[in-house]
């Protein structure tokens, strides 16, 4: 086979498995009523004991459900709303679902009452998103396919919006980058996985070039971003600043599936969590010794799971039915 008809095929095949996540992330996003376990009405992303999520169960499929912080695995109040990815903090949900038609998306800027301020259009299937403590900045990420330089196969685009200044990053690979203490410019780019830092203007993310992923520290006021680490992916900041929880792939190969732990930003201690299944999800901090995260366990199906910081503790299931979780209040207390 040419080059030619091997660029042809490669695109073929990533235009066929894009279609397919997208049907599924369709079919996923979809429901019809309330669970038999919930109750419909108001869901408010105040700070407050409760959580947010991304609901699996049979009959509320995709929509946006609260549970409370102390009973997480009791009754949950189911909205309207339906959300492929969703995340919410400081009053400001991030809501990334199907807009008009059978395979486009938008991203939905949400207000503390699921009011909508802004809609922007997604080129790609929704995988991540992230809102600042204090709510101002959004990030999301998406997948899309036929990069040329990637083959044809999958791809990642991160963007950012200021919801004060309303200025939007499209995408983070015109950034300048630092790698080693010095310029790094590649062809093959790639970033995913935004966690914002309080300040607003920081944020960490994950950047693919060259067979490895790295952690990046990104700053919103100069566009520049600075490799920090090797083979750390999906970063999630703690609510004290101090400490990252992130996935990496066993012997540095995805193929080998990914180990949950947490760095210490100060010392670069990295500290195995106690979930030795394979994760692949950004982590969300429950509270400053908790770390939450989704576990699939068939077509459409997931679990949140909560499990120690520190590396001590078992996993236990935190929310069932549900995926994407977040934690309203700072001083939620730990799942039980």
């Amino acid at each position: 086979m040419n080059n030619r008809s091997s660029r042809i095929v490669g695109g073929i095949v990533a235009l066929t498995i894009l279609t397919a996540v997208a049907t599924v992330s369709i079919v996923a996003a979809r429901g019809a009523g309330p669970s038999a376990q919930a109750t419909s009405g108001g869901i408010s992303l105040d700070a407050g004991p409760r959580l947010v999520a991304r609901s699996t169960a049979s009959g509320s499929d995709g929509r946006l459900i609260s549970v409370s912080a102390g009973d997480p695995a009791g009754k949950r109040t189911v909205s309207s709303l339906s959300c492929a990815r969703v995340y919410a903090a400081g009053g400001t949900g991030l809501c990334l679902r199907i807009d008009s038609g059978l395979t486009t998306y938008q991203l939905v800027v949400l207000d503390a009452h699921l009011k909508t301020i802004r809609e922007i259009p997604l080129v790609g299937v929704p995988n991540r998103a992230r809102v600042s403590p204090s709510g101002r900045m959004v990030a999301w990420t998406v997948f899309v396919a036929g990069d040329s330089y990637n083959g044809g196969r999958f791809s990642t685009r991160v963007g950012i919006l200021d919801t004060h200044t309303q200025e939007l990053i499209p995408t983070l690979e015109d950034w300048a980058v630092t790698k080693a203490g010095q310029p790094y410019r590649a062809h093959d780019l790639n970033f995913w996985g935004v966690t914002f830092a309080p300040d607003d203007r920081h944020f960490y993310a994950t950047m693919s070039t060259a067979g490895h992923r790295y952690l990046v520290m990104g700053d919103m006021a100069t566009h520049r971003l600075q490799a920090l680490m090797d083979n750390v992916e999906c970063p999630s900041l703690s609510p004290d600043g101090t400490r990252i929880a992130f996935k990496s792939a066993h012997g540095g190969d995805p193929a080998h599936g990914w180990r949950l732990s947490v760095l210490d930003l100060a010392t670069h201690k990295v500290t195995p969590l106690a979930e030795t299944r394979s994760v692949d999800d950004q982590a969300a901090w429950i509270d400053t010794r908790t770390v939450a995260y989704a576990i699939s366990r068939g077509r459409g199906q997931a679990d949140v799971w909560t499990v120690p910081a520190d590396g001590t503790g078992t996993p236990r299931i935190l929310i069932p039915d549900a995926e994407s979780p977040a934690a309203l209040g700072t001083s939620t207390p730990e799942a039980r």
